[in-house]
């Protein structure tokens, strides 16, 4: 209780677990041999302390000499339990359904800064169980999420790891537990199973004999069994509070082929039975994991407790959800195959090879993520945070031209020179050339906005406008400023975030931007150029 109190009234009156924990452990090491015990303690004790009024919290502190801790702005995230007595394991669990995307990117950048920080290891396993009809494999995406890692700079072991490869491994696990009593062969109905559970009930399977058990299961593994009508149950208690715990499914059938195995197996594992092995195998030391797996947390620590093994860290962060964005693997898939969307990389995808297209750096999204830090509460923002951590890196690089998306033909009386300079790069004494016409083009909408005023036109000079504009001077003034290209121009089509292409002209001299540089139209967006004269829009 008194490191809980004392931990509170450090930070606002809310006691964070780990930090007690470490706590009792620095002071009290041999704590570590009970150390579930422990754990479980102290989550008691937290939530005890967390109810608690600040005026209740301070009547119990009385006597205990603490310093109260000034809050400081914390440079990357928050230290890792028990990170200095072992080396860091952490592993990339992807599903390969779609190439990674800016949503699910960010366990990845968390797990990659703490590999880095603590110098541990970092796996990446393919997470390759066949899943739901809705959602399923893209054989694609083996190539594509290696990739979306290269891109974010993410450093993971040589060796990519195939859950696929390991049927045999979860096999015999399978058939340890099943052996020690704590798993059975169902063949319920669906709904009886799901009825079962709510009403706390032991469906008529559940007391079958080991060696009835061990029958039904290696007749599931032969193939007896169809789809649907056999799955191998774990015993948790039908009592626990929490229905989904409630005898979970570790393995079901499904006989659609594997793009890598092919029909080679037909009992797959569910995710929890086939990471607490693989957490246990590989040697992982930390799992970071969303907290809409806390069930699959909870299930692997069970089964960690029914062979005996030591359990890794896990740590639970909330959802990160973008105001206007709704990403999905399996939906964009769908758009992929049928041809709707241009490919992975077409913007509405919002993967990372889309992100790169359009001219994101890729240290923009790991800023971006690193700064929301670790908490168990969901973040919503604006993509123009997102932007504006992009912005931060390729202003100063991106050449600045002109373009007019909706031109009107305009007619100077007054030609007051036949080229003029202007500024390539913010605040570098680097300058393009643009040639000047009678004919001129502006848009449509300044046309519209400030027919028959006094406008600037950007760099070169002042102008009544109209169809036939008057010269009115070159003196730099506080009028309104509007874009425009001469009679020379080149013709230039951009590719927009919802997949629309909008074409216009712009500076002859953006003919000679090279695929792969980022630009700035003037008074309008960035962009990056894809090939001669095509460009993707990144962002304002």
């Amino acid at each position: 209780m008194k490191h809980a109190l004392l931990n509170a009234a450090q930070y606002d009156g809310k006691a964070n677990e780990n930090a007690v924990l470490g706590k009792i452990l620095s002071e009290i090491p041999e704590a570590r041999k009970n150390i579930d015990l422990v754990r479980k303690s102290i989550s008691t004790i937290v939530k005890k302390v967390n109810s608690m009024t600040p005026e209740e919290q301070k009547k119990l502190i009385k006597g205990f000499k603490y310093e109260k801790v000034e809050k400081k702005e914390r440079e990357g995230l928050p230290p890792l339990q028990d990170a200095i007595d072992r080396k860091v394991v952490m592993r990339l669990a992807p599903f390969p359904s779609g190439p990674l995307h800016i949503g699910n990117a960010k366990q990845y950048i968390i797990n990659d800064w703490y590999v880095k920080h603590y110098h541990g290891k970092l796996l990446l396993v393919m997470d390759d169980t066949m899943g739901s009809m809705e959602k399923q494999i893209a054989v694609d995406a083996y190539d594509l999420i290696p990739a979306g890692f290269d891109w974010l700079g993410i450093k993971y072991d040589k060796k990519i790891i195939y859950k696929s490869d390991r049927l045999e491994i979860y096999y015999k696990y399978a058939e340890d537990i099943i052996k020690s009593g704590k798993a059975y062969v169902c063949e319920c109905e669906f709904s009886d199973l799901r009825n079962n559970r709510m009403a706390q009930k032991e469906c008529v399977h559940r007391n079958q004999s080991i060696e009835t058990n061990l029958s039904k299961w290696n007749d599931m593994i032969k193939g007896k069994y169809k789809e649907g009508s056999a799955v191998l149950r774990i015993k948790t208690s039908m009592n626990d509070p929490n229905p989904a715990f409630r005898d979970r499914v570790l393995f079901r059938i499904c006989d659609r082929a594997h793009p890598r195995v092919g029909k080679k197996y037909k009992i797959w594992p569910l995710l929890e039975f086939s990471w607490a092995i693989d957490d246990h195998l590989l040697g992982i030391t930390h799992v970071l994991r969303g907290k809409e797996l806390m069930m699959e947390s909870e299930m692997e620590r069970y089964i960690w407790d029914i062979f005996g093994w030591k359990h890794p860290v896990i740590i639970h962060t909330g959802l990160l959800f973008i105001e206007g964005l709704k990403l999905s693997k399996s939906k964009a898939q769908h758009e992929v195959t049928s041809g709707e969307y241009s490919g992975w990389d077409d913007p509405r995808t919002w993967s990372l090879q889309s992100l790169a297209r359009r001219g994101f750096e890729p240290e923009a999204i790991k800023n971006f993520i690193i700064a929301f830090g670790i908490t168990q509460h969901e973040s919503k923002v604006s993509l123009d945070k997102i932007y504006s951590e992009n912005r931060k890196l390729i202003d100063h690089k991106a050449e600045r031209y002109m373009f007019v998306t909706d031109p009107i033909e305009v007619i100077l009386d007054k030609l007051p020179m036949k080229s003029v300079k202007a500024p390539l790069f913010p605040g570098k004494r680097k300058y393009r050339t643009i040639p000047v016409t009678k004919k001129i083009f502006v848009d449509k909408i300044d046309f519209i906005a400030n027919r028959e005023k006094e406008v600037r036109l950007m760099h070169l000079c002042n102008i009544n406008l109209n169809t036939k504009s008057k010269f009115t001077g070159k003196t730099n003034k506080d009028i309104p400023k509007i874009h425009w290209v001469s009679g020379k121009h080149v013709k230039v089509k951009i590719v927009l975030e919802n997949g629309k292409t909008i074409e216009g002209l712009a500076e002859p001299s953006v003919a000679k931007v090279k695929p792969g540089q980022m630009v700035q139209f003037e008074r309008l967006f960035f962009a990056r150029c894809d090939k001669k004269n095509l460009f993707y829009y990144a962002h304002k």
